[in-house]
């Protein structure tokens, strides 16, 4: 008899855990574009897969990290985060968002990224039977720590018709009574959709009607062009009371490998991930907190950044359009997210999403990321490898010269 055969918990699989033959989406794509590299040794690999800064931090980020790193008092625990930290992140707040009146005591907490921020709320939320309500396609952490926590996801579908907004209409009055939590990402990954005051207004007064507490993953929500400006939700009046924000130091200052973020918001809900959180982890190293207080102080560095993936969608959405793709170059986000082709002239018919993905890195060798969770898409992020304009626009012109190729069809 297997000795764990009844030892693994029932959420992860029970006896059944270790079978699953199902292959993860993004473990997929990575095998995908390792198996391209093997057989097409000579072709660059245009990957528009990646959701991360192709850039590392700014030097002077890198260079403070060096210099509070050998400090003894940095060598300590920092438990739920230095105040420095908050008070760094309350005023960041105010800066970029307008966001006043914020407590840093009270409202904000820090986290080891984004990432855990979003799976220790559903714990200090969702108690056995409890729904939440998620918007897909979109970030599954909080949706399977709802699981993990014995609770239910109803998921919401984020489509064209819709603006890729959540249908709160269309939600069931018996899921309404026994939702606990909302969870939404806007800027959105993968869409690119960026709320507006309308939408948010909207989702505080759902959420004082039916009950529900929102999670707001803000990811994203520096990364803006044109005449779109950072958007809080807990800008609106009455959405402190029933409302926390996601904010992460990953995007805005391509610091993806230093796990650094803030949660803001409801003080009983920051509270309470409070206890979560010092039952969790010790916090995040000093030195780093350190490093992000300088970074929350330079928004200058994330203005950079989005001049650079604004003239990359430019380029790309002007490729896509030439090729067949109907592309709208997004507000916000890495992300141009379009409806897949149905085929190619070849006479390849794609059931889906993913096997478009396919048939685009194996004929082409270009990645992309498949959804087909609420339709079929393809995502394609601006986020490759590339130095200066000049190498922006040779990337993009080698792009239209495969896909142009590939004959597809809409």
């Amino acid at each position: 008899m297997d000795f764990y055969a009844d030892k693994i918990a029932a959420r992860l699989g029970g006896k059944n855990f270790g079978i699953k033959t199902e292959v993860y989406k993004f473990e997929r794509i990575k095998q995908a574009k390792d198996e391209a590299r093997r057989k097409h040794p000579d072709v660059a690999l245009i990957d528009l897969g990646v959701g991360e800064p192709d850039e590392p931090a700014n030097s002077n980020i890198v260079s403070l990290l060096y210099q509070e790193a050998g400090k003894p008092e940095n060598r300590f625990y920092s438990d739920n985060g230095i105040p420095e930290f908050r008070e760094a992140a309350a005023d960041y707040l105010a800066q970029i968002y307008n966001l006043k009146g914020v407590d840093p005591h009270k409202n904000i907490l820090h986290g080891i990224g984004s990432k855990p921020i979003l799976a220790m709320l559903p714990i200090c939320l969702i108690n056995p039977g409890d729904i939440a309500l998620a918007t897909i396609p979109g970030y599954p952490v909080t949706s399977t720590y709802t699981r993990y926590m014995g609770g239910e996801v109803y998921q919401l579908p984020l489509l064209k018709e819709n603006a890729f907004y959540p249908d709160f209409t269309s939600i069931p009055q018996n899921i309404l009574e026994r939702a606990k939590l909302l969870y939404i990402n806007y800027p959105n990954n993968p869409t690119g959709q960026v709320a507006t005051r309308e939408f948010y207004q909207k989702v505080v007064e759902f959420a004082h009607q039916n009950n529900v507490v929102v999670i707001c993953d803000a990811a994203y929500g520096a990364v803006v062009f044109d005449d779109y400006q950072p958007l809080s939700i807990l800008s609106l009046d009455g959405a402190i009371d029933v409302c926390v924000e996601v904010h992460s130091l990953s995007k805005a200052f391509n610091m993806t490998g230093w796990r650094l973020g803030f949660v803001v918001g409801s003080s009983k809900i920051i509270e309470a991930y409070g206890v979560v959180k010092d039952n969790s982890d010790s916090g995040q190293f000093r030195a780093i907190q350190k490093a992000g207080i300088h970074a929350l102080s330079h928004p200058e560095w994330t203005l950079a950044q989005c001049e650079k993936y604004s003239r990359r969608f430019d380029l790309l959405v002007e490729v896509l359009n030439e090729v067949g793709f109907r592309a709208t170059k997004p507000k916000a986000s890495f992300y141009c997210y379009v409806q897949c082709p149905r085929g190619a002239q070849s006479g390849v018919v794609f059931k889906n999403a993913g096997e478009a993905a396919d048939f685009l890195i194996k004929e082409a060798q270009i990645s992309t990321v498949p959804w087909d969770d609420a339709g079929p898409y393809l995502r394609f992020s601006v986020t490759f490898e590339a130095e200066g304009y000049q190498a922006e626009k040779k990337v993009m012109q080698e792009l239209s010269s495969r896909l142009s190729k590939l004959q597809l069809l809409f």
